[in-house]
């Protein structure tokens, strides 16, 4: 599944960035990418959700002071910044930026993408959630969605929306210095340490303590008293799950394993960084979404997966298909010849099973999209089910 083969797949980000073009290639290198043209004139935009909500945002900065920063420890406690994303009632007003300017330049510039596409472009995609928009009544599942490795949070945006509109709460994670350029307050943008820190076949280390960021992020979202967000009431604590892309999948299910609290997981094209323990999940169920390149570490812990699962593969896919690269790689005129998938079926594709899977395991809605194969969907394969 990874283009890159010295790397596992859940590194594969610190390397690959928004074109198309290098992805396709796996080269690592922007010079043998063309610009594409007039690109300061794009106006980029994300897709509407499918679903019957509007979508609000807020965003949280939270600060877990019981441990230090395990990437730059002289930095202090570690931190978080989340996007919660949340069903809301219909209105007017500027939707949420997609990310700051200088977050898109660090972003850019860090693959050398910077005299292809302008920070201003990227940084002005246009999205569909508002900032401080009135929730809708009642309790909803939470998902936690957590990135790539060196992958800015915002690059999972249309999946937080659509879960939205279908009426979960999302928290989408940036976990301290683990991605290029993440704005925290103060006016800091946060470099990707984890990146210098974290060399091939050492990034086990990663899942792991992303476990404990969503831990804590649980914590308090759900405490009692003085929960960190003002509309933690709509949070259905017995109805959590969590999805990621590249190492944020692999993370997924690390977070299973050491927080019961977390019922359902979906790994996004992420190989394993550490192993399924032998005890299983506890028969919690877990979706496999990805290209249809094989996977070592998916095939070794298939038989670990004790609960309800899938395999299941998307053809013409690449690793960034299950991100908003490919939505705006089209936009921009970045096209791979070798991943044949547009940026439509990519994000219809997504949206569509990651929506099915939460539905089916948190809403307790019965799912056909899950039982094989669709006249719909003729791109995704079934590769092994459970």
């Amino acid at each position: 599944m990874n283009r890159s083969r010295s790397l596992p797949r859940g590194a594969t980000a610190a390397l690959l960035g928004l074109s198309l073009v290098l992805i396709g290639s796996g080269a690592t290198h922007a010079a043998t990418a063309p610009v594409a043209a007039d690109s300061a004139r794009v106006r980029l935009q994300l897709p509407a959700p499918t679903g019957r909500y509007a979508v609000g945002r807020d965003t949280l900065h939270l600060v877990d002071r019981s441990r230090a920063d395990p990437w730059v420890p002289q930095a202090g406690a570690r931190e978080l910044m989340v996007s919660m994303y949340y069903p809301a009632r219909p209105g007017g007003g500027r939707t949420a930026p997609y990310m700051t300017r200088g977050e898109a330049g660090a972003f850019l510039e860090s693959r050398g993408l910077g005299d292809a596409v302008s920070a201003t472009t990227l940084s002005r995609t246009r999205t569909n959630a508002r900032p401080g928009a009135s929730p809708v009544r009642g309790r909803h599942p939470l998902v936690v969605l957590s990135p790539g490795f060196s992958v800015h949070r915002s690059t999972l945006t249309l999946l937080a929306e659509e879960l939205a509109g279908q009426g979960y709460v999302v928290a989408s994670v940036d976990h301290a210095y683990e991605s290029v350029g993440t704005a925290f307050p103060g006016g800091r943008l946060l470099d990707c340490a984890a990146c210098e820190q974290t060399q091939p076949g050492g990034y086990g280390v990663v899942p792991p303590g992303r476990a404990r960021d969503v831990s804590f992020l649980l914590d308090r979202l759900l405490a009692d008293r003085h929960p960190a967000w003002r509309h933690a009431r709509m949070i259905d604590r017995d109805r959590i799950g969590m999805a990621g892309h590249s190492i944020g999948g692999a993370s997924a299910m690390s977070t299973m394993v050491r927080d019961q609290r977390v019922r359902a997981g979906a790994n996004l094209d992420g190989s394993f960084m550490e192993p399924v323990p032998a005890e299983g999940l506890g028969g919690r169920p877990f979706l496999l979404f990805g290209t249809g390149e094989d996977d070592s570490t998916w095939a070794r812990d298939w038989p670990l997966l004790d609960g309800w699962k899938r395999w299941i593969s998307v053809t013409g896919s690449g690793h960034f298909t299950f991100t908003d690269i490919p939505v705006l790689g089209d936009q921009l005129g970045l096209l791979t010849p070798d991943e044949p998938l547009s940026g439509t079926r990519s994000q219809e594709i997504t949206r569509a099973y990651v929506t099915a899977f939460f539905d089916q395991h948190l809403k307790g809605l019965d799912r056909k999209l899950l039982d094989g194969p669709s006249a719909r969907h003729p791109e995704v394969v079934f590769r092994r089910q459970g």
